[in-house]
């Protein structure tokens, strides 16, 4: 292949790694060889040796421990089975530092329109990062309307220890159903980028989750750095 057409180093070690924990060289559990060896071995820059970990375990092929290193997890499930990045955001539950900002907001235009309401009616804003290692990898935020959110944790700045929907399930007794998903490539706000450390572009995942009646229960916007993140999928051919 000419090298006019070679992926970035990043990716080539990517794929290096890869290739070693497929053939079992790296199996799950194993700790990958350090920064420095990796540099040494594979004749790239720190940089590039981090770009490729970082990428790699947001992926799910690699857990990094601050202060330990990186270990295989192996090959992650396949991208069909793979969870979406907004239901990750309504599943996951949230680490002590994770919560950037919680309460009642007016609601802006784009996500009244979505929730069927008044441009600026209350509802209830929930805003929090995802960090892989020290790095912060996601910005999240979760817009509920305020007749699914009065009585729940949601307005709190305390880390909820279960997910949103599990939280919800079990306080206001609610029904998901579906999310519709959409995501594009956008600059960040100002306010994500300042969380972000970065003004480059990200990807955007804007999603509504509803119920089985089809009512919008939540709006979900996640900010995805360009950087440590790729879209991928798996699908037959008719």
């Amino acid at each position: 292949m000419s090298m006019d057409f070679a992926p970035p180093k990043y990716a080539q070690v990517m794929r290096a790694i890869q290739e070693r924990i497929e053939s079992g060289e790296y199996a799950p559990g194993d700790m990958l060889p350090s920064e420095t060896q990796l540099v040494r071995e594979l004749g790239v820059g720190r940089t590039t040796v981090v770009r490729a970990l970082q990428t790699l375990a947001m992926q799910g092929w690699i857990e990094r421990e601050h202060g330990r290193g990186s270990f295989v997890k192996g090959r992650p499930e396949s991208a069909a089975d793979r969870v979406r990045p907004s239901q990750a955001t309504t599943e996951q539950g949230e680490r002590p530092d994770a919560v950037v900002e919680a309460g009642r907001v007016p609601a802006p235009r784009h996500v009244a329109r979505l929730l069927g309401v008044a441009e600026r009616t209350p509802v209830i804003m929930r805003k929090r990062v995802a960090r892989q290692a020290d790095v912060v990898s996601a910005v999240e935020t979760v817009w509920v309307p305020l007749e699914y959110a009065l009585g729940t944790d949601l307005d709190k700045s305390e880390p909820l220890r279960r997910g949103i929907r599990q939280h919800l399930q079990a306080v206001k007794h609610l029904r998901f159903d579906h999310i519709t998903e959409r995501v594009s490539a956008r600059k960040p706000t100002k306010e994500e980028a300042e969380l972000l450390g970065s003004s480059n572009p990200v990807l955007g995942v804007l999603a509504t989750v509803h119920d089985p009646a089809g009512a919008v229960l939540m709006v979900v916007s996640v900010a995805l750095p360009g950087g440590l993140h790729e879209l991928e999928d798996v699908f037959k051919v008719s």
